[in-house]
């Protein structure tokens, strides 16, 4: 009587081993690509960007802000949300990061000169054009979700 893995031996009435051909190892797992890690670190940046933007736009929905445009691309660039607040449109730029503090200091004076330049150019497409009120904020939102408003964070800048 045979077994896959012992042969017996009825004379001794015990098993004796039989050597069982190992199975084939498996190839070991090979490190990502530069390019895959790029593009993996670009995915999570783009969702958790996105993430940050909902929690902004609950944030000055529940503060009684209509939303007018999502990631709105002008002249100088992208601006990420903007809101009518009465007779005002506020143009938000959302900074995500682990802490408020680190968000904030992602903000550079070339970054605000780009959205105050599409901020305008959104203002040109309206009946009122560049006579709109109109304020430039900063929402900084942490790791947590937390929301903090920076209003008007770009005054004294130019």
């Amino acid at each position: 009587m045979r077994h896959s893995q012992y042969e017996f031996d009825f004379d001794r009435a015990h098993p004796v081993a039989r050597p069982v051909a190992a199975a084939p190892a498996a190839p070991p797992l090979a490190a990502p690509s530069p390019t895959r890690q790029r593009q993996r670190r670009g995915r999570v940046a783009y969702l958790s960007g996105l993430a940050a933007e909902s929690s902004v736009e609950r944030d000055f929905a529940a503060r009684g802000m209509r939303l007018l445009d999502r990631r709105w691309r002008g002249p100088g660039g992208e601006i990420d949300l903007i809101f009518r607040d009465g007779d005002r449109v506020v143009f938000v730029e959302v900074k995500a990061a682990v802490t408020h503090d680190a968000a904030a200091q992602r903000i550079q004076p070339r970054q605000a000169d780009r959205i105050a330049a599409s901020a305008l150019a959104y203002l040109d497409r309206h009946a009122e054009g560049a006579l709109t009120d109109m304020r430039l904020d900063v929402a900084l939102v942490n790791q947590a979700g937390q929301v903090a408003v920076l209003e008007n964070a770009f005054a004294g800048w130019w």
